[in-house]
């Protein structure tokens, strides 16, 4: 944590998870600050929604230690946590209506009738249901249904909201418009918010840090910029987004630029900074390179500080975006790469020769 962050709300330590033989997590270590929307991020079953579990009290851990504002979790039960979850399924009780709903963990505070309908009320209008109350579960919409669910957490005004895929069922253009309505009720709030997500695209727009799981340990975390820039291993480059990976060698480093030989794109040199802190140049063997980094040249577009021939092989249009496979010297793979389609200009064709531009900001060094 660098100077200005702001303070740890949970910090999780050295935490190991078994179930008999298994082990779904292995000495997982993380801080999540005050105030922060993060996610947890990795393919099915790689520990994350265990990790969730955890937090919440709904699993104890093997090994380690989980403190949410600086207490040990050890032996708390998870209705004694200061967190609340929403879960996948939402968990809607389908005989009762929004508002009893919303405040059915209200009642085991014995608030007076008056106190738990301007609670309940309040919590509605968080979420822009105001005037639902009344509303039967079967009245609602997927995306309502959602909204109820998260105000029921936020009715018991938990330090820290716990999110676990909830979002999943919803089609495409629900699921865009409530990430973002998420993300901003989030910042209004200013309660830490943790996701768990498989959906890479979902945890860049919404999360100020990302912890990336592969088989029960934390491959990398950090914020969606230096993930999807500079991702620090070969797995995580590949599973976040899409990634150009072309062979390469490297001489140099330990305080010096990188001497780059890459076949398909030629020699260069670049700084230490764009490769995982520490990597020495005989471990490199590839380079990475996103789509958008790579631009197939033309009137419009500029100069470039490299440019490489090619050929295209396939062409991919999708109305705002069109991916191209080109085929480059020196590789077996054609690289992808995206261009958006502005005004005027004309998509290239398969078989036809082009030019693509790329600098030096855009490789990724990687083992």
């Amino acid at each position: 944590m660098t100077k200005g962050d702001p303070a740890p709300i949970i910090e999780i330590k050295g935490v190991t998870k078994s179930f008999g033989a298994v082990t779904a997590l292995s000495g997982v270590d993380a801080t999540i600050r005050e105030g922060e929307f993060f996610s947890l991020l990795g393919p099915s079953g790689c520990g994350k929604t265990t990790l969730l579990r955890l937090i919440a009290g709904f699993e104890q851990v093997t090994g380690g230690t989980i403190l949410i504002g600086g207490k040990s979790m050890k032996n708390i039960p998870a209705n004694q946590r200061p967190t609340n979850m929403v879960f996948q399924s939402y968990a809607i009780f389908p005989h009762l209506n929004v508002a009893e709903n919303v405040g059915y963990g209200l009642t085991r505070k014995k608030l007076g009738k008056a106190q738990m309908a301007r609670e309940v009320d309040a919590a509605l209008e968080m979420v822009d249901l105001a005037g639902y109350g009344q509303r039967k579960a079967h009245e609602l919409s997927g995306g309502q249904r959602q909204r109820v669910a998260l105000a029921r957490a936020l009715v018991m005004r938990p330090k820290v909201i716990l999110l676990d895929e909830p979002l999943s069922a919803l089609d495409k253009k629900l699921r865009d418009q409530m990430q973002h309505e998420l993300r901003s009720l989030q910042k209004t709030l200013g309660i830490t918010f943790i996701l768990v997500t498989h959906d890479q695209e979902e945890a860049l727009i919404m999360s100020d840090r990302i912890a990336v799981i592969f088989d029960g340990t934390i491959a990398q975390l950090a914020t969606p910029e230096e993930l999807y820039r500079r991702p620090a291993t070969r797995k995580v480059a590949s599973f976040i987004g899409v990634m150009n990976f072309l062979e390469a060698t490297a001489t140099g480093g330990k305080g010096a630029p990188y001497q780059l030989d890459i076949p398909a794109l030629g020699k260069i040199e670049i700084s230490e900074d764009q490769a995982p802190l520490g990597l020495e140049a005989a471990k490199i063997t590839a380079v990475g390179v996103r789509p958008e980094m790579f631009t197939i040249t033309s009137n419009d577009t500029g100069t470039f500080e490299r440019e490489v021939e090619g050929t295209v092989t396939s062409t991919d249009y999708y109305g705002d975006m069109t991916y191209y496979s080109v085929a480059l010297p020196g590789t077996v793979t054609p690289v992808t790469i995206s261009m958006r389609n502005t005004a005027g200009r004309a998509i290239a064709r398969d078989g036809s020769t082009v030019t693509v531009g790329w600098g030096a900001e855009s490789i990724v060094l990687l083992e």
